[in-house]
């Protein structure tokens, strides 16, 4: 879509809602030609403390014109925010005078919609007023702005349990059985790269025996611990065990409130290898068939059967862990909302007390763009999650948090739910910025946090490069610490 700007220069909140209301477009900065069918001209008219905006949509013959006024007050900073957010308003408006259905989440474009709500009640605003804020200022659905509500609160309950030197710590591991169908991730297939995977460990043991004496001089402590992936049980049970020895010597775990390890596929788990995690103390395993339906499973190249699933849900709960975890995709190839249906109620009948409910995310490297997959379109997977809320809550299950990404599946979101007393503090504190997260291993994101003051900084991407390349990860160590130095 070609974007004509007058008054101002505001191209990422643009750009932001551009791809979030009209999937696969792409901003073209370019003069507008004779037979151009896709176009937004955005006009700004800023005159004292009063601003307004005229949105003017042209979308392969259908039209829209809004115009929005909003008054500016405040710091310069306050005032920019509230530019952005007019046109955002005013974006979204225009596309709703083109007659396009509304939207879930509304203009809400970010990662975390709940963030305004934690916000809002931090500055003392009530539930009701935060709920009717959402739906009325960003044009949220109310179902969409109740369950913000609820994750949102989950969030500001556990912020006020952290103190400003309590971190949380992740482990990667980028190696899988296959390579999903949906997936973009940097993680390689063992079959191909299984020579990378023992020197992989060497360095990613050195790594974290050198975090921990970063983070023993700082004065930081420990409150939560996640190994990802990829998928960990990729790893041989002595490699798990060299890696989970590095963690629990290296670092002080007295308040460290849980550790979890996704065991992912079923194809991975192994009595050896569930009897390291609970010899080391993980109090959460995830395991992640993603669906139950046979076909389904085939479809995105799993190896792997939902009834090797059953047989690897009751290995982990026979071996007492805490919690457990299972996910599952609404929106995957070949499937349907019935197929859906089946799955979520399997999961249930294993009585975890943990489900996270994805929605497909259709991802630029992926298999199923690569190759023109067919996925189910947004009515069915609207269907999927209308059966999902429901369902979890009648069995006992509450969201508590929740996040979005690019291209997915009819605008909707990620939810993790959870029964009382089985929430993964590790996902609230990483989607909502509560805390700085220490990452290892190779494509590993260090987040430091201090309020709103953040900084990142990124591993090697590819685990050749991280086993090669330990100086980066070094650099990346000395800013954590100057970064709390300071």
């Amino acid at each position: 879509m070609k974007l004509i700007f007058h008054g101002h220069d505001e191209r990422y909140v643009v750009e932001q809602s551009l791809m979030a209301l009209f999937p696969g477009e792409l901003p073209v900065y370019e003069p507008v030609l004779p037979g151009d069918d896709a176009r937004a001209e955005i006009t700004c008219d800023e005159a004292s403390d009063y601003l307004v905006v005229t949105c003017d949509l042209f979308y392969h013959g259908a039209s829209g014109v809004y115009t929005y006024g909003a008054p500016l007050s405040g710091s310069e900073f306050d005032r920019e925010g509230q530019r952005r957010h007019a046109i955002g308003a005013c974006f979204y408006l225009a596309r709703r005078e083109m007659g396009l259905p509304d939207l879930p989440w509304g203009m809400l474009t970010g990662v975390r919609p709940d963030k305004p709500v934690t916000q809002a009640l931090t500055a003392g605003k009530s539930p009701d007023e935060v709920r009717t804020m959402l739906e009325a200022e960003y044009f949220v659905t109310p179902s969409r702005a109740a369950l913000a509500l609820e994750t949102g609160t989950a969030a500001l309950e556990a912020a006020r349990d952290l103190s400003p030197r309590d971190i949380a710590v992740y482990v990667g591991i980028p190696f899988c059985p296959t390579r999903c169908a949906y997936c973009s991730f940097v993680s390689q297939s063992v079959e191909r790269s299984f020579s990378l995977v023992e020197p992989y460990v060497d360095a990613l043991v050195e790594e974290i025996r050198a975090g921990g004496e970063v983070v023993r001089r700082c004065g930081l402590r420990v409150r939560a611990f996640y190994m990802g992936g990829g998928t960990p049980t990729t790893l041989t049970a002595p490699q798990m065990d060299r890696v989970l020895t590095a963690f629990c010597t290296s670092f002080d775990l007295s308040h460290c409130r849980e550790l979890t390890v996704e065991a992912g596929r079923p194809d991975t788990i192994t009595a050896e290898k569930l009897a390291v995690l609970r010899r080391h103390g993980v109090t959460r395993v995830s395991v992640n068939p993603q669906t139950m339906e046979d076909h389904v499973l085939q479809a995105i190249g799993r190896r792997h059967t939902a009834g090797d699933i059953e047989k690897a849900m009751e290995l982990v709960n026979r071996c007492g862990f805490d919690h457990v975890n299972m996910d599952l995709i609404a929106g995957l190839p070949e499937d349907t909302p019935e197929g859906f249906r089946r799955s979520l109620d399997w999961c249930l009948a294993f009585g975890t007390d943990n489900v996270t409910v994805h929605t497909l995310a259709l991802k630029k490297g992926s298999r199923i763009l690569l190759e023109g997959l067919s996925v189910p379109g947004p009515e069915d997977v609207a269907a999927m999650l209308d059966y999902a809320n429901p369902a979890l809550r009648s069995a006992g299950y509450a969201p508590y948090y929740l996040y979005r990404q690019k291209y997915m599946s009819g605008s909707f979101e990620n939810i993790g739910w959870s029964r009382s007393g089985g929430t993964c503090w590790y996902n609230i504190y990483i989607m909502s910025e509560l805390c700085s997260i220490l990452s290892f291993g190779a494509g590993g994101s260090t987040k430091m946090v201090d309020g709103s003051r953040i900084q990142r900084a990124f591993n090697p991407k590819y685990p050749k490069e991280y086993t090669e390349r330990p100086e980066k990860w070094r650099d990346n160590q000395a800013a954590f610490a100057a970064f709390y130095g300071s």
